[in-house]
């Protein structure tokens, strides 16, 4: 009715008579004890106790659509809190997103943007319910999971007018974008340059990706970062050159905890990831 504006139309949108669904409002208020909506001609608008009661009411349906799907494993419905990187957001999620929309219109997910230091803190401390993050260097905890989506392998990122194919020399006489070291997925560059005594001049240390791309398609200088899936800058004149094998790579996925009360949402994640990968 609040967002109706009257007991018919009310009535409509629930598929009910008008008189149900007055009798319903009325049960409600008197298990409430309280009047939660003022009635004046055809027009009904809630009463303070009724906002009180519509600020929490969205809360009360997440739980209960929640719960049916944990009980039956059938309804997707209800919400996760889901953090996520900025590649990951831009690449990935977007996909994951329209398949909901079109199948599960009652999952409602929350994202949460970020870095992989930062959201797997906030994910581990239960603010989060799972984090699409670069895989720790480190082990996980105990009862914590991982499930890799991608594997993206280093490559140097050059102007498209550099016309060699020696790495090496171009890293030599080449200003050098470095990817933000204190990142996780910065800190596979790092690791492969010192393995291969190699020190660059470095001129910028970022940690956006899509930066870095702008910077060396205006011939800025090179940088050494992940093949990250798109979408890359438009009208930005880059190529990449993939470095030796073994080449090092960074590992995206979803840290998540295993007995987590929204074990069915997040496997419906997980699967929906797989399927559109």
């Amino acid at each position: 009715m609040a967002q109706r504006g009257s007991l018919a139309a009310a009535a409509q949108h629930l598929n009910l008579t008008a008189t149900a669904v007055a009798q319903r409002t009325r049960a409600l208020e008197d298990e409430i004890g309280a009047d939660l909506v003022a009635r004046s001609g055809r027009t009904v608008r809630p009463t303070e106790a009724g906002h009180a009661v519509l600020a929490r009411a969205e809360g009360v349906l997440a739980a209960h659509r929640s719960l049916r799907a944990a009980v039956t494993g059938q309804t997707i419905a209800g919400s996760l809190r889901i953090g996520a990187i900025s590649t990951v957001l831009s690449g990935i999620l977007p996909d994951v997103l329209m398949s909901f929309s079109r199948s599960d219109a009652d999952l409602r997910i929350f994202l949460e943007p970020g870095t992989s230091s930062d959201l797997y803190d906030r994910t581990i401390a239960g603010h989060l319910d799972a984090a699409a993050v670069v895989k720790p260097s480190f082990d996980l905890p105990k009862a914590w999971d991982f499930q890799t989506w991608r594997r993206e392998k280093l490559v140097l990122l050059i102007p498209s007018n550099e016309t060699r194919t020696d790495i090496g020399a171009i890293l030599g006489d080449s200003p050098f974008i470095r990817y933000d070291r204190q990142q996780w997925g910065g800190r596979a560059p790092q690791t492969w340059l010192s393995d291969a005594g190699i020190t660059p001049d470095v001129r910028y240390e970022l940690d956006a990706l899509d930066v870095i791309a702008v910077l060396v398609g205006r011939c800025l200088g090179v940088s050494i970062v992940p093949d990250w899936i798109g979408p890359r800058p438009e009208g930005v004149a880059i190529r990449s050159l993939p470095l030796p094998d073994p080449a090092p790579f960074r590992e995206i996925g979803l840290l998540w905890q295993r007995p987590s009360p929204r074990i069915q949402l997040l496997r419906k994640v997980m699967q929906t990831v797989t399927q559109i990968s």
